[in-house]
């Protein structure tokens, strides 16, 4: 009697091999990049997040005439302060409290940079009216991270996302 031996070959079919190439060269395209990177929207989320912030402030201001609220921008992160008495567009007098209302802190090197200084270590105050204390109409702060992304302030007061 003959006996034929046919040996099982263990492996993997073509199709498999295939479809996992595909799968893992879609996934290195797509996935990979935003592991190893900050996401592109970190600028967009600080702008949103800072012009709503202005917004509160500004908002505040616009209701208690009697004090003055003030918006302190800094390299590392912006804090909300109040004052006790204001002076036209400027708060003066001495802050209500010892410490901010809060603060806020940029995160993955993200800053605010004033464009007509170009510094980024400045102040905002709110009038009465609701308008700012800086010197500027349109583009006025950029927000600097993986892209660069403005807000504009207009002379009448109004915040938004160029």
């Amino acid at each position: 009697m003959l006996k034929f031996s046919m040996s099982k070959q263990a492996g993997f079919t073509l199709v498999e091999l295939v479809t996992t190439i595909i799968l893992i060269s879609i996934l290195a395209v797509v996935v990979l990049p935003r592991l190893f990177t900050q996401s592109s929207y970190s600028a967009y989320s600080l702008r949103n997040e800072f012009i709503s912030e202005l917004r509160q402030v500004q908002q505040k201001a616009l209701n208690n005439t009697d004090r003055c609220f003030r918006v302190t921008v800094s390299g590392t992160g912006y804090q909300v302060s109040q004052f006790s008495t204001r002076n036209g567009a400027v708060c003066s007098g001495t802050a209500l409290s010892p410490n901010p209302l809060y603060t806020e802190a940029f995160q993955g090197g993200a800053q605010l940079v004033l464009v007509s200084t170009n510094s980024s270590n400045f102040s905002l105050d709110f009038d009465i009216d609701g308008s700012t204390s800086l010197a500027c109409n349109g583009s006025c702060i950029n927000v600097i991270a993986n892209d660069t992304v403005m807000i504009n302030v207009s002379s009448e007061g109004y915040i938004y996302a160029n």
